[in-house]
């Protein structure tokens, strides 16, 4: 199930929102339906799975306990730490890297004359990726000393299958949602708070998004681009990405404030970036903030020699990328990404920049589009192919074939309003601040014109169907 469907909208979101709020307003019984429904959410894909993820909740659990039992930062705690983390990997390993490990052993005994493996075709659970690090992320906490073991099994349950971020994230610490597990208030404005921002998201989503797929996957799957095509393939395919997840995170900070959770923000205005390490501080950046505390932290951080800190903050992003799925490309991807911010730190680049400058945006802007063709493409020959022609000028003069026939006029119009939109964010953090009378006024407006674009939206999404986000292959 995901957000942007009728079963969602109609049939899920409606009875859930019914029983929550028929129950009495005590946090830990309403808890037990958000527990029921978001393990009812997650089987709705496949029941079967649910098992696994109830046992790795289960599992993760106990190893808190087991860690708090011995005390923050103790021998035994340790061995429990290691325990709880090994198993969580071995079983993120065996579902996300086991087919791509053997594909890529037969590929080189088959040079050698060696009959391939055969094995059965193991299947992705979706948001295990998430769900596992956020498992990851509490025993560390509880092991450091950062956060406590909680003792109620129900609220880290909740916790780890709220269905809002289950399947695609952010990925949330518990420490940062403990106390709304216990408390959490609940209001008719607060509620019309998430609903507007789940409508924005939904825009986000079908309105901009699914709208730009196909013409993206046009770019990407053409034999022979030209220099333009694949220019306009990559920008096209970037803009999906950000609206499609951005979209996501706003429905799921939407659907949490209607439950009256206050969830933390993981986007802020990532393609205004001036740096690629502002850029990871903008994009994404629950992943970020993870990889940063649990990843290089725990390499050693910024605490050895210079070169050893370049080494850990290489492998981070290499680590993020091979995170990001089981494919040469992503493997690609997170070494790219490693290098830049190589660069970047024996430059002195640190993160934000208060004003802007054309001469540090574009070449970061040009960086994320080209890294968006490598994390896009299907395979590292078919990423070859679209840079061949992005740097090799191929076929420069005229129209590009994309707009002389795939691209449709609609097409071309919604990449143009998304990027204005952008463009607002950018006026917005960078430029005059203006005023536009009071923000009760300019927020009653907004609500006014956002309402029946997002019935008009409903519409467009129960003629064409759903497309699941781009992240659930994740």
């Amino acid at each position: 199930m995901v957000f942007s469907s009728n079963v969602f909208l109609f049939l899920f979101l409606p009875l859930f929102l019914a029983v929550y709020y028929l129950v009495p307003n005590r946090a830990r019984l309403r808890n037990v339906v958000v527990l029921v429904a978001s393990y009812a959410f997650y089987a709705w894909w496949r029941v079967d799975f649910l098992l696994l993820f109830a046992a790795v909740t289960a599992f993760n659990y106990a190893i808190g306990q087991q860690i708090a039992r011995h005390g923050a930062q103790t021998p035994g705690a340790l061995r429990w730490l290691k325990l709880g983390v090994v198993v969580d990997l071995a079983v993120l390993g065996y579902f996300k890297y086991t087919n791509f490990g053997i594909e890529t052993f037969n590929g080189l005994v088959a040079n050698v004359g060696i009959a391939p493996f055969t094995w059965t075709h193991v299947l992705l659970p979706i948001g295990i990726s998430f769900y596992v690090f956020e498992s990851i992320s509490y025993i560390m906490d509880v092991y450091r000393g950062d956060a406590e073991a909680t003792r109620h099994p129900l609220d880290f349950a909740t916790f780890v299958s709220l269905f809002p971020h289950l399947i695609v994230g952010p990925i949330f610490r518990y420490k940062d949602l403990a106390g709304q597990f216990e408390h959490r208030t609940h209001s008719v404005a607060l509620f019309g708070q998430g609903a507007v921002r789940f409508m924005q998201g939904f825009l986000k989503k079908v309105l901009i998004a699914d709208t730009l797929a196909p013409l993206a996957n046009h770019c990407f799957s053409m034999a022979d681009p030209s220099t333009a095509d694949a220019w306009l393939g990559a920008i096209t395919y970037g803009t999906q990405l950000y609206f499609d997840f951005a979209g996501y995170t706003d429905m799921a900070i939407g659907l949490g404030l209607m439950m009256g959770f206050r969830f933390p923000e993981n986007f802020k205005r990532p393609f205004l970036s001036q740096s690629n390490t502002e850029f990871w501080r903008r994009w994404h950046i629950s992943l970020s903030n993870w990889l940063r505390d649990y990843v290089f932290f725990a390499l050693g951080g910024s605490r050895g020699s210079e070169a050893r800190t370049y080494f850990n903050v290489f492998m981070t992003f290499f680590l993020g990328g091979i995170w990001h799925g089981a494919n040469w490309t992503y493997v690609c991807w997170g070494a790219l990404q490693g290098s830049l911010i190589f660069v970047e730190r024996t430059q002195g680049v640190t993160g934000y920049v208060k004003t802007f400058r054309w001469r540090r945006w574009l070449p970061t802007f040009v960086c994320i589009m080209v890294s968006m063709v490598i994390f896009r493409a299907d395979s590292v020959a078919d990423a070859w192919r679209l840079y061949q022609a992005m740097f090799l000028l191929q076929h420069v003069g005229g129209f590009t074939d994309v707009l002389l026939g795939a691209a449709t006029h609609l097409q071309l119009a919604v990449l143009v309003i998304a990027w204005c939109l952008v463009l607002i964010e950018g006026l917005r953090e960078f430029g005059p601040k203006w005023s536009f009378g009071t923000p009760a006024l300019h927020s009653s407006a907004a609500v006014w014109l956002l309402v029946p674009a997002f019935v008009l939206t409903i519409l467009k999404l129960s003629a064409q169907g759903y497309s699941a986000f781009l992240y659930f292959q994740f």
